[in-house]
């Protein structure tokens, strides 16, 4: 007799997805401002960037535990990006420095840029085994340009994001990561279509990609 086999994994939608992605940031941002003092001071400061960063790490596992009952599976790029915030999360309450927080998108945007930009030089596009069931008849070659583009998309986000935080106030960079951020991901994911449809996307999948964009760990 045979093993009936396993049901297929629940396909996660595009609002999903940003909720997975940004609600923890989102939560961090609400507990911040709901702490931060009126009258600025170091010590009131660290005291709701603490607050917001416990705040921050269970939402980020929350997420992970969620993408895994709603969506039947977990992605190397949220596993990793729970591991970053949790640890740098640790970090910044262990030695009061709100820089920890910050520095660890940079981390998260190098790592996935290498790793995307990688594969690329060897012929592997490893976004496929990520996205593949989104983008059905999208070719080999239309894979290692979407790989290539996010991988160098990425160096240029952790760029910009070192550049926000050394010129920007904590809580300027909070709201940046909200309204640049992630309108730039957009605007980015959006101008791959046209490469997408030459490359075999199926004409009723032209939207996808605006859903199924690969998580940013924010």
């Amino acid at each position: 007799m045979e093993t009936p086999a396993p049901p297929p994994a629940k396909k996660p939608t595009g609002w999903l997805n940003i909720l997975v992605d940004y609600g923890p940031l989102l939560v961090f941002l609400g507990v911040y401002k709901l702490y931060s003092p009126e009258e600025p001071g170091p010590l009131g400061e660290i005291a709701a960037v603490v607050r917001g960063t416990v705040a921050f790490m269970v939402a980020a596992v929350l997420a992970l535990i969620f993408s895994k009952w709603k969506f039947g599976r977990v992605s190397p790029m949220l596993m990793l990006s729970t591991a970053l915030i949790v640890g740098f999360g640790a970090l910044t309450i262990w030695l009061q420095d709100e820089r920890f927080i910050q520095i660890k998108p940079t981390a998260i945007y190098v790592f996935f840029g290498l790793v995307l930009l990688g594969g690329w030089l060897k012929g592997r596009a490893f976004l496929q085994t990520l996205l593949e069931a989104a983008f059905e008849g999208l070719s080999h070659e239309g894979w290692l340009k979407l790989s290539r583009n996010w991988g160098l998309f990425f160096l240029v986000l952790a760029g910009l994001n070192e550049v926000l935080r050394a010129t920007m106030t904590f809580e300027n960079w909070l709201w940046a990561k909200l309204w640049v951020f992630m309108p730039l991901s957009f605007l980015f994911t959006f101008s791959q279509i046209p490469m997408l449809l030459k490359h075999g996307l199926a004409l009723e999948d032209k939207d996808e990609p605006l859903k199924q964009q690969p998580p940013t760990g924010e």
